[in-house]
């Protein structure tokens, strides 16, 4: 039996690349989280068609959860971590979570894509509403949402229904978009099968169409808001006894001020 090491390459977003002054303020306060970049996974390989995972991570965060410390409503929780780990940047892209959706017949998809505002109703994201998860949303408005932050042992578990967001957001939204991502929104017909060449080809005649002048939001493409029923916060701990905490909607509550059981959950 063969046994490999896979080793975590460092990361950078790809949004942007902090300033050398940045980078240096931040250096050594996160070096241990930097230094987790590049721990490596022991693999072992029996034969060629198996490959198994000998890695037994653990898990430390230095702080607690529980029903009595959480905020009484699971977005205004949520907003406090989130605003956490942005300000510390030691979270890769936190604003990735992977969404899950089912067709009318039960059959599950997931894929990861990108927060894009957390409000007092839910959480929001854009897409193309002709691509599969629009399609199965519209079928089956009910979704959920992952999030893992591993450098900070965290995750937020959300189960919700979906609904599409007013146009006036969609349209404030994808007016702040790069213009190459404006073009690109609609030069991609989303989960269709295409041709090597075939998407370039159709944004480059979309830009000379478009010239210098305002992309229009098209018809075909806005935001979603899944509005929880149910959210789970997850703290890592040592020998996987974990804090796990979960907010259940009461139902009959209204969505405007929604009221939550909350209630520890075993690891």
């Amino acid at each position: 039996m063969q046994t490999l090491t896979r080793i975590h390459p460092p990361l950078c977003s790809r949004a942007s690349i902090p300033s050398t002054a940045r980078f240096l303020s931040h250096f050594h306060q996160h070096s241990a989280a930097r230094r987790h970049y590049t721990m490596t996974t022991p693999i072992a390989q029996p034969s060629p068609d198996k490959i198994q995972v000998l890695a037994h991570a653990q898990y430390d965060a230095p702080e607690s959860l529980s029903p009595s410390t959480v905020a009484p409503d699971p977005l205004a929780q949520f907003r406090a971590w989130f605003a956490a780990v942005t300000t510390q940047g030691s979270v890769h892209e936190p604003e990735a979570m992977t969404l899950c959706t089912a067709s009318a017949a039960g059959v599950p998809s997931a894929r990861v894509v990108l927060l894009k505002q957390a409000d007092a109703r839910g959480f929001v994201f854009y897409t193309n509403y002709t691509s599969r998860k629009s399609r199965e949303l519209a079928a089956n408005p009910r979704a959920a949402l992952a999030f893992y932050w591993r450098e900070v042992h965290k995750q937020v578990r959300v189960v919700g229904r979906a609904e599409r967001v007013s146009r006036e957001e969609s349209e404030a939204y994808f007016h702040s978009r790069p213009r190459g991502s404006q073009v690109g929104a609609w030069a991609s017909r989303q989960s269709e099968v295409v041709q090597d060449g075939e998407v370039q080809a159709r944004a480059q005649k979309l830009a000379e169409r478009f010239g210098e002048g305002e992309v229009p939001l098209p018809e075909f493409w806005g935001g979603w808001r899944i509005v929880p029923d149910e959210v789970e916060f997850w703290l890592g701990k040592p020998s996987r006894l974990h804090d796990r905490v979960r907010y259940t909607r009461i139902e009959g509550s209204p969505d405007d001020a929604p009221q939550w059981k909350i209630e520890r959950l075993a690891p």
